[in-house]
């Protein structure tokens, strides 16, 4: 089953509308490419296509497990992971575009 689902993920992944027409990457360029090398389980391989897709999997996880547990504090959490996430995007994208 896991085969047949990285199978199909691999067979529609979709081309970047803002690369394709302005020739730049966007801010999640890399991201489809990362989650498929996490599927295939290289995880270093992932980070260094796509570093902030570990905040992105952190943030939905502890989104899963506070909607399940109802944490105290939970909503709180969310919004500076999801903060901390956002300028990590950033930071990352403005790296990329420096580097080039």
């Amino acid at each position: 089953m896991w085969e047949a689902i990285k199978e199909l993920f691999n067979n529609n992944m979709q081309s970047c509308f803002y690369k394709s027409n302005f020739g730049v990457e966007c801010p999640g360029c890399g991201t489809q490419r990362a989650i498929l090398l996490l599927m295939e389980g290289d995880v270093a391989g992932s980070f260094k296509m796509y570093p902030p897709l570990v905040l992105i999997v952190l943030t939905l996880i502890y989104l899963l497990l506070h909607l399940i547990f109802r944490f105290k504090n939970g909503g709180i959490c969310l919004k500076y992971l999801g903060l901390a996430t956002g300028f990590f995007m950033i930071f990352n994208y403005i790296y990329r575009i420096l580097a080039l």
